[in-house]
């Protein structure tokens, strides 16, 4: 087995301005051309993609297509998007396997709780280390920053967040381990006046 990335909301076949437009494209198909260049560019045949959802809207025929020209071996964890009819066609596919709404996964010590929806699986201030932490990987909320509401624990893996292409499981880490710092060196300004007291 390869490296293992994470991606979500591909949306192949989506005709509509608010999804393509502020990804930066002038139409869904010049979008959905360049998602998978970039896929492509970065996984491997060998690799493992743990898509959470939302895979293609529109005409089933052309989404497939789409998905059908994608390296990796792709584990898709259903979204709202993905209807029965469609999760039938993925499953077709020699490279493809559906999971359920929601999988837990092991990776270098880190627990994971991968899920289209962002689900609150933790507290930080109970457990200062991520390690110590079940880790949302979550799509669905398109938005710009890897963070839900800046909680290191929940980290949105969309493409919208990052640069239409899948993240490497590792980078992901990196990345929650910095933003945990910087919610410890916060609470750490926030506390320290409390615990001194007055005198």
């Amino acid at each position: 087995m390869g490296r293992i990335f994470v991606t979500s909301d591909t949306h192949f076949g989506h005709d509509r301005e608010f999804l393509w437009g502020p990804r930066g494209f002038m139409s869904h198909v010049d979008h959905d051309k360049e998602v998978i260049r970039r896929w492509n560019e970065t996984v491997q045949p060998d690799d493992v993609v743990y898509h959470l959802g939302d895979v293609m809207l529109g005409d089933n025929a052309y989404g497939i297509g789409c998905l059908e020209q994608l390296n990796g071996h792709i584990k898709i964890i259903p979204g709202n998007h993905d209807t029965a009819s469609r999760l039938s066609l993925y499953k077709l596919l020699p490279n493809v396997e559906v999971l359920g709404l929601a999988e837990m996964i092991k990776y270098k010590k880190y627990n994971f709780y991968l899920s289209h929806h962002p689900t609150m699986t933790s507290n930080l201030e109970k457990a200062p280390y991520l390690r110590m932490h079940l880790i949302n990987l979550y799509g669905h909320t398109h938005q710009q920053k890897p963070f839900y509401q800046d909680i290191p624990f929940m980290f949105h893996v969309g493409m919208d967040s990052n640069n239409c292409t899948p993240i490497l499981l590792d980078d992901a880490i990196e990345l929650m381990k910095e933003e945990t710092q910087k919610c410890i060196q916060m609470l750490d300004v926030i506390i320290e006046p409390e615990e001194g007291g007055t005198s």
